[in-house]
């Protein structure tokens, strides 16, 4: 387990995963000041909370609890208001939702898509393809094994994919 010992491990910390962390919280929330402000809020809590990391999971699993959990806590206080999305969306010519994510119309449509789907699903979603956590980092979060994670994510996929198909038929 790595330890922070002083404030340059913790700039070396906020170096490595704040990218990650603010990606994970945009894709999540859909706002940029707010993923910016759960970042902060994100980070000042992983620093005054750092003896509480025993090393269990990746530092980056860890991060990512932290800002979903404060995220959790916006959506209580705002009543979970939500961000329209605007614009018309492409038709994607393949089911292969990852390399979709690289067209930033489509990514688009997915994120708007992402928001309808139940939680779990939402998160693990967002965990896998934006926060880029391996299935055994997911797993871990939720208390459940890398298999559980899997089959999850894969059934999210599923309902964007059907969620996509529904909306072309119209």
């Amino acid at each position: 387990m790595r330890t922070v010992q002083n404030q340059s491990d913790f700039d070396e910390i906020y170096r490595l995963y704040a990218g990650d962390l603010y990606r994970f919280l945009l894709r999540l929330c859909g706002n940029e000041h707010l993923a910016m402000d759960i970042l902060q809020d994100t980070m000042l809590k992983a620093f005054t909370d750092i003896d509480k990391f025993k090393g269990e999971c990746a530092m980056k699993t860890w991060l990512c609890a932290i800002a979903r959990n404060l995220y959790r806590d916006h959506l209580k206080k705002a009543e979970n208001r939500n961000l329209p999305l605007d614009e018309s969306w492409e038709i994607p010519d393949s089911d292969d939702i990852e390399q979709q994510i690289a067209d930033r119309d489509t990514a688009l449509r997915i994120h708007r898509l992402l928001h309808r789907l139940d939680e779990p699903y939402k998160e693990i979603f967002s965990l896998r393809v934006f926060a880029e956590l391996k299935f055994s980092e997911i797993g871990a979060l939720f208390g459940q094994s890398e298999n559980w994670a899997r089959v999850s994510f894969f059934r999210a996929k599923k309902k964007i994919l059907t969620m996509m198909a529904e909306e072309d038929a119209l």
